[in-house]
C-alpha cells in the first residue's frame, strides 16, 4: 500500500490558492483513477480516500489542518495503515522552481516550506517529495500574499494540464522510476514560456493561517 498526500489549506477561501496545488493534484488523482470519495477522518486530521493505481492500493490524504502542520495528518495517516515514510508521496507547491516545472526527489531538505518543516519533524526525511513549481513573486516581502492568492486564468490553464499529467503518471511514479515519471509529465504538461514575476494579490485583509 501507498500514501499520496496532497499539501493545502482547507476550506473554500484557499481552494484555487497556489499554496494549494497540492490539494488539487489528491482531488484530480481521486477522480482519474475512480477513487472513492473524500471523507473526513477527524481523528487523522485529514481528509482520506482510498482507491487503486494498477495493482496497487493507495490512500490519498488532503490534511484538514492548515500547512503549517500538515505534519501532524501524515504522521497520524501513516500509523494508521501501518506504512513506512519510504511508500509515502507529498504532492506540494514550489516558489524555487519556474511556474509549471515539476521535480521528484526522494530525501532531502524542505527549502523553507513549512508545510514539509512539520512533515519533516513528524516522520523524518525519508520520503517522496513532488515539488509543483509555482515561481516567486520575486521579493520575500511578498511571498505570504502570493502564495494565499489565487492562480490567475491565464495561469489555470498550465495547472490544469500539470494536474492533470501528474495524475495520468502516476504508475511510473509507483515503480519509483522518478526520472521516467517526470519526463512523461513534462511531456504532457510542458512548462509555460516565463512570464514577469506575478504581483502579490491586493487584497490582504483576510487572515493568513501560515507562510510557505
Amino acid at each position: 500500500m501507498y500514501i499520496f498526500a496532497g499539501l493545502g489549506n482547507p476550506g473554500a477561501r484557499y481552494a484555487k490558492n497556489r499554496h494549494n496545488i497540492g490539494y488539487m493534484t489528491a482531488e484530480r488523482i481521486a477522480e482519474q483513477h475512480t477513487f472513492e470519495s473524500f471523507r473526513n477522518r477527524s481523528k487523522l486530521s485529514a481528509a482520506v480516500a482510498e482507491g487503486r493505481i494498477g495493482d496497487a492500493h493507495v490512500a490519498l490524504l488532503k490534511p484538514t489542518t492548515f500547512m503549517n502542520d500538515s505534519g501532524h495528518a501524515i504522521g497520524s495517516v501513516l500509523r494508521y495503515y501501518k506504512i513506512e515514510p519510504s511508500d509515502l508521496f507529498v504532492f506540494y507547491d514550489e516558489l524555487d522552481l519556474a511556474p509549471g516545472k515539476f521535480r521528484v526527489r526522494f530525501g532531502g531538505g524542505t527549502a523553507g516550506h513549512k508545510g514539509m518543516k512539520s512533515a519533516r519533524n513528524h516522520i523524518g526525511a525519508n520520503f517522496w517529495r513532488i515539488r509543483m513549481g509555482i515561481g516567486h513573486p520575486g521579493n520575500r516581502d511578498l511571498v505570504s500574499d502570493y502564495v494565499l492568492s489565487d492562480f490567475t486564468k491565464a495561469e489555470m490553464i498550465w495547472v490544469e494540464k500539470l494536474v492533470d499529467a501528474a495524475a495520468e503518471a502516476l504508475p511510473l511514479l509507483l515503480a519509483k522510476d522518478k526520472a521516467d515519471y517526470m519526463s512523461r509529465v513534462a511531456v504532457l504538461a510542458p512548462a509555460p514560456k516565463p512570464l514577469k514575476p506575478h504581483p502579490a494579490a491586493a487584497d490582504t485583509a483576510a487572515a493568513k493561517p501560515e507562510l510557505p
